[in-house]
């Protein structure tokens, strides 16, 4: 099983922001503005193998991690993020989910920040935000100690496209040509290893072209060239994706999942090393599933519509079965998006109330999860 990189990725941010580096793009032309400033060849090393996970042991409510404090103060203890543009893609900080970077859609920032501040600008992105497009997610590279790559996952007026952006430079394309719609632009970018980058695409609205395999809309794609300008197409590891395809790795057992909403019904499946999906639950009533994070085989899937978080506990040789999910947060902070993990059993999760649903006095937010332990924790 391949470590999963995104763990490792949110000790790189820290160092990033201990270092005081600073990444910001420059607007229009990607393509065409490009300075051919090299940012060196990716480290071959490897990470150790994934040691066998240990059990995870219960985690409990995060104590207040700091008075709420700033220009935007939430008095919920759980909330370290407050008056975020539509957040999109998000990395844990911290081994405790305390401090959390996270991606802006509408406005193309990506921030670090925790409660009471401050808040530190890694990135930005020049982005078409017109219907669900934008900065759709983000991730460091697996070496960035060395690189100081960052990519990201963006919409421009002209399609979806994953660009790489250097200390000073303009954003330079990696893959392009991915298909914008009016809706079903969102996706998801992981780092499988350090040479290979899983990008899971929208169907951009049409679910026709998810099954067209002229089409890089709905697709698990591989991308193995990470050269500005690199000619190598993409490889299809998995057809048939719908809006808003979220990839999760376990962040204790390598383990890979996806969910998103196909046109009949919402789903969350686990990614084979192939990329062949194998479904552990379908929604029909289409809750709008927007996010997964994973631990230890339990899985959180957020829900826009419905506004929840839902646990689902991962299939194993000993109960094949998927249980039914369990509702543990319901209608408390509004609409839901992204999630993350870190292996102490705690996620980050993001709203999107600027986006859709009602939008309070300090959307949109990041929230601190534990671990689910009873039922749901419902505000009605």
């Amino acid at each position: 099983m391949t470590t999963p990189h995104r763990s490792a990725i949110a000790r790189i941010v820290i160092m990033l922001v201990a270092a005081a580096v600073v990444v910001t793009g420059c607007s229009g032309g990607f393509a065409e503005q490009d300075r051919n400033r090299e940012a060196g060849d990716f480290s071959t090393n490897i990470n150790p193998p994934m040691q066998q996970p240990e059990q995870t042991p219960p985690s409990t409510p995060p104590a207040d991690p700091g008075a709420p404090t700033g220009p935007c103060p939430d008095p919920d203890p759980t909330v370290i993020a407050t008056c975020l543009d539509a957040t999109s893609g998000l990395i844990a900080a911290s081994a405790d989910a305390t401090s959390t970077v996270v991606a802006q859609r509408t406005s193309g920032k990506i921030v670090r920040t925790k409660r009471g501040g401050p808040t530190v600008d890694i990135a930005s992105f020049d982005v078409d935000a017109s219907g669900d497009g934008g900065l759709l997610d983000f991730t460091p590279s697996p070496d960035y100690a060395q690189d100081q790559l960052m990519y990201a996952y963006i919409t421009t007026p002209t399609d979806n496209r994953v660009v790489r952006l250097a200390p000073g430079d303009v954003p330079k394309p990696i893959l392009t040509g991915i298909p914008k719609g009016d809706t079903g632009n969102m996706g998801t970018i992981h780092f499988k290893s350090p040479g290979e980058l899983l990008v899971a695409t929208g169907d951009a609205g049409d679910p026709a072209a998810a099954a067209d395999p002229g089409s890089l809309a709905g697709k698990l794609l591989s991308v193995t060239d990470l050269s500005s300008g690199g000619n190598t197409p993409p490889r299809v590891l998995t057809s048939g994706l719908g809006q808003n395809p979220a990839l999760c790795p376990d962040v204790v057992t390598g383990a890979l999942y996806l969910s998103d909403r196909a046109p009949a019904e919402d789903r969350l499946q686990l990614i084979s090393p192939t990329g062949v999906g194998r479904t552990l639950w379908t929604w029909p009533d289409k809750p709008e599933t927007a996010g997964c994070a994973a631990v230890n085989g339990v899985i959180m899937v957020s829900q826009t519509r419905t506004q929840r978080l839902q646990a689902i506990t991962a299939p194993t040789e000993e109960k094949p079965t998927t249980a039914e999910p369990m509702t543990v947060l319901e209608r408390r902070y509004g609409a839901l998006g992204r999630l993350t993990a870190v292996p102490a059993g705690l996620f980050q999760v993001g709203t999107v109330n600027k986006q859709t649903g009602t939008a309070g006095p300090t959307d949109d937010r990041v929230i601190i999860i534990p671990m689910p332990q009873g039922p749901a924790d419902t505000n009605v």
